[in-house]
């Protein structure tokens, strides 16, 4: 398949490698910024086939994982009530709220269901007039317009049933926020190839120039990453502080500007409350004004919930990079995919899932 068998090609991989060894004089500390990506270096090995001393960092790239408890525990205070239909993405039903997760709430009765993409929604809108429809809106930048252009559509149709429960996060914010950290280890970034398509990386260079750190836009197959280590690699060892693009195939400096011009008429940045790691300002999206009534939060008055994270979980120390999975005395035991105490094990992108699934355990040395 094109763009796809000649980036898992065996031969390349040990020649990147070895240009890695060659061009490594000192230890490097590299965080990947993409939950997939996460899970290709875990899954293929590759975190462990670096050079001696070149670390990867497991970044906060899992949306499922940094949607806040709050807001999962409000997606269940909606779809509870009578007259809701509740939809979602499939990751999402599994995560732990305080209490349970929507799979389990569907279980006991209520109207939860699985789509494809927000559009789904809106059309299950247009066919039950006599209920409300929820759409469980959260991720990226890669998902945000999507999801903004099911509320222009829904603007159009004149649907008066259909609405969001937003919880977007951007992910400019998060490197800032990890960068100004004093305890802050990473030395560069692979920055999220989908993510910059999307957006671009003209929001990088600024990050770039002020941290002095080299950022590499990347893409998610093997290759793709051990080329995007070894471009970082490169930047450190000649003190370069630069965005480069190793996702060349999908990824433009401006970005997907229809894109863009989407997601800036339908939502605003705001302050966004990040799992396991607190809110962060200027981090997240949430509805306009002018889109307000779609808004799931203001129209169902969710607010006030008690929410309790599982104190035996480290998710948030994982998220940042602080922590591995193996570091948690749950990871395996009390805390496994079929029984989890934190979204990072249940996730299809978190880094708990990638290192249970490829079976690393305390035993093993981790790089």
């Amino acid at each position: 398949m094109k763009y796809l068998d000649e980036y898992r090609d065996p031969a390349l991989a040990r020649r990147l490698l070895d240009e890695l060894r060659r061009t490594a004089t000192t230890p490097w500390r590299i965080m990947e910024v993409c939950g997939g990506q996460t899970h290709t270096l875990v899954r293929q090995g590759i975190d462990e086939l670096l050079p001696a001393g070149i670390r990867m960092i497991h970044g906060p790239g899992c949306p499922v994982c940094v949607t806040p408890l709050q807001t999962l525990d409000r997606a269940m205070a909606v779809a509870a009530r009578p007259g809701v239909v509740l939809t979602s993405f499939g990751d999402m039903l599994r995560v732990p709220g305080t209490d349970t997760d929507l799979l389990s709430l569907r279980a006991r009765g209520a109207d939860v269901r699985v789509v494809y993409t927000p559009m789904d929604a809106v059309r299950i809108a247009q066919d039950n007039a006599d209920r409300q429809v929820v759409f469980l809106a959260v991720g990226f930048e890669t998902t945000a317009p999507a999801n903004a252009m099911a509320v222009l559509h829904a603007a159009r149709l004149g649907l008066t049933n259909f609405s969001m429960l937003v919880s977007h996060v951007l992910v400019p914010p998060a490197m800032t926020a990890l960068l100004e950290d004093p305890d802050c280890e990473v030395q560069a970034f692979l920055a999220a190839g989908h993510v910059c398509a999307v957006m671009g990386w003209r929001e990088y260079e600024p990050i770039a120039e002020r941290y002095h750190v080299p950022i590499v836009v990347t893409g998610f197959e093997p290759l793709d990453l051990l080329e995007g280590v070894l471009m970082a690699v490169r930047q450190l060892e000649q003190g370069r502080c630069e965005v480069e693009n190793q996702y060349v195939r999908a990824v433009r400096r401006q970005g997907n500007t229809a894109a863009q011009d989407a997601v800036r008429t339908v939502f605003r940045v705001s302050d966004r409350a990040w799992r396991g790691i607190g809110e962060l300002p200027d981090s997240g999206l949430e509805l306009a004004d002018e889109f307000a009534r779609f808004d799931a939060a203001r129209r169902f008055d969710v607010s006030g919930l008690h929410t309790v994270e599982d104190p035996e979980c480290i998710a948030g120390a994982v998220l940042t990079g602080a922590r591995l999975p193996t570091d948690c005395p749950a990871y395996g035991t009390r805390c496994t995919p079929r029984h989890p105490l934190g979204a990072p094990m249940v996730s299809a992108e978190g880094t708990c899932a990638a290192f249970h699934a490829a079976g690393r355990t305390k035993d093993v040395l981790q790089p």
